[in-house]
Formats: structure tokens, C-alpha cells, sequence
């Protein structure tokens, strides 16, 4: 498999975001949803509304998430329309819980070892295309989380959340926490339900892309209430048609990183087993971990 390309600015901003987009030479066309994390009521470390907002104006997008499966202000549709309000995404885009009402299975690939299928939001049928908008930062279960996850448990639903942390052994949140899989299986899961997302879009002609927002760098993740402080400074801007290469160039960064915080991020997603998702996700054909780094600044 040839290197992938993948597109790098330093610079955080509106401006920037949209350049990076362009660079990516692929417009989105139709229907186009927006997945982002709207961000736990409390947390700090969210893509915030105005630097994400010009972007999904100029593509005509629409900010889809799906339900959390823990306890919080984000469980049921009602509640999470009224975070996504508060944290300003409705003063640029209309805000889609996709699976605000019902939930679809979608196939997941052939030589997958723990999922049997991928249960999203219902209104996934209604998006032609996808822009893959996540942030880049830690996380207490997966280690970190870039597009490979926000594509994986960001588009799963409610009940598929549930299904993919316990790989698969049940979709009832109830009983999440009293059935957590081995580590490495749920880090699978994860990759398993990325996959189906992709060949999902694949199978009807539509386009996902991806990018990277790599700031406000905690350990935890925009899904926790009490997010701590980022541990390094920013890093930039990924941006690929690849989500595999676009996590590896990220994760990179940081091991790569002369900051003294980066040691914090490594040890976060090492001891969740984190970076196995590359070459997992690899190994099921969804991208390549090989990738050449093309600066735009």
C-alpha cells in the first residue's frame, strides 16, 4: 500500500481549519454530517463552537452525535440537545442525535473477532457523506482519542457504545461495567466498529475525511465532567483521507514531542493498550499506518 498523505498546520484556528479541509482536495458534498463530541456538561476540553463553526457553515454540515452510554447530562436526546445548545454548536448548525429515537445494525468486517455488527444512530441513513471532526486528547478507557474512536463509539449508539466497550459480550448500558472485556479485545472492538462506519459510507458512494484538532491536551476525555488541564501544549492540525494515518501522525507527534507533559500523554495510552488500535485497525484494511507528512503553513 502506497503512503498516505497526510496534511499538518501548527496554526489553531477558523481560518485554519478551513484551509486544511480545502487542502484535502475532496469537497463534501450533499448531505453532510459533522461528527464532533459536543463535549460532557463540565468538561474543558471540547472542539469549542467557534472554531468548528465557520467550517461546518462553509460545507453546509450538520453536527451529528449519538447518546453516551454512562450516566450524565448527554443519555437521552432531550438532554443532550440542550448541552450542544449551551456549548454554542446551534448558533452555527443544526445538532442531529442520530439516535434520538431508533438504532440500525451495520455490518462489520469479515475477519472481525469480537463484534458480530455495529449499532449506530437510525439517522446515519440520512447523511451522503461524513467530515470526521474529532479532538485529539487522552482517555481514561481507550487511552487516547482521535477519528479512529470518534468514528467507532462517537457514531455508535446508545445500546452500540455499550456493545463495543464490552466487545461485544452485551448492548445493554446496565450492564456495561459488570461485563468490561480484556483490554486489548474492547481496543479491537473499537477499530471493528470504525470499520463498519467506513465500509458502511463505501457501500453508498459517499466520502468520509478526516481531521485532527490537536489542543487543550488532557489525559481524560471530552466526555468527562471533571476534565483535567491540558498536560503538553498544541500541536496543530491532521487532516487525511486516511483515519488510520491520521491517528498514527498524531500519536507520533507526541512521542516525537521535547514537551515534558507528552511523557503523561505516553504513559496514559500506553497503560490502556492504546496504540494497538494502528496496527489493529491496519490489519482489517481501513487504512495504513505509512504516511507522508505534508506541512501547509
Amino acid at each position: 500500500m502506497e503512503k498516505a498523505k497526510v496534511y499538518y498546520t501548527k496554526n489553531i484556528n477558523a481560518e485554519s481549519l478551513i484551509k486544511i479541509y480545502e487542502a484535502l482536495g475532496v469537497k463534501l458534498e450533499g448531505k453532510v454530517g459533522v461528527k464532533v463530541s459536543t463535549g460532557e456538561r463540565g468538561s474543558k476540553g471540547y472542539l469549542k463552537a467557534d472554531l468548528i463553526g465557520p467550517l461546518v457553515k462553509k460545507i453546509n454540515g450538520t453536527i451529528i452525535e449519538c447518546n453516551t452510554a454512562y450516566d450524565g447530562a448527554r443519555n437521552t436526546m432531550e438532554e443532550h440537545l440542550e448541552v450542544a445548545k449551551e456549548h454554542g454548536f446551534m448558533d452555527y448548525a443544526d445538532v442531529d442525535i442520530m439516535d434520538g429515537k431508533k438504532e440500525i445494525k451495520i455490518p462489520v468486517p469479515k475477519n472481525s473477532k469480537h463484534l458480530e455488527y455495529d449499532i449506530v444512530g437510525e439517522n446515519i441513513e440520512n447523511y451522503d457523506n461524513i467530515l470526521n471532526l474529532a479532538h485529539g486528547k487522552g482517555h481514561a478507557m481507550g487511552g487516547f482519542g482521535a477519528n479512529l474512536k470518534n468514528q467507532s463509539i462517537g457514531i455508535a449508539s446508545r445500546n452500540g457504545k455499550a456493545y463495543i466497550h464490552t466487545a461485544g459480550k452485551t448492548d445493554n448500558p446496565d450492564l456495561l461495567w459488570s461485563n468490561i472485556p480484556a483490554q486489548k479485545d474492547f481496543i479491537e472492538s473499537m477499530a471493528e466498529a470504525a470499520m463498519a462506519v467506513s465500509d458502511y459510507f463505501q457501500n453508498k458512494n459517499g466520502k468520509i475525511l478526516y481531521i485532527t484538532v490537536m489542543n487543550a491536551l488532557s489525559l481524560d476525555c471530552d466526555c468527562d465532567a471533571h476534565q483535567g488541564d491540558p498536560v503538553m501544549n498544541d500541536l496543530g492540525i491532521v487532516a487525511s483521507l486516511d483515519p488510520v494515518a491520521n491517528d498514527q501522525a498524531f500519536i507520533d507527534m507526541i512521542w516525537n514531542s521535547e514537551d515534558e507533559g507528552a511523557k503523561k500523554l505516553q504513559e496514559r495510552i500506553d497503560s490502556r493498550e492504546g496504540r494497538w488500535i494502528l496496527p489493529y485497525a491496519e490489519s482489517l484494511g481501513l487504512g495504513t499506518r505509512e504516511y507522508e507528512l505534508i506541512n501547509i503553513d
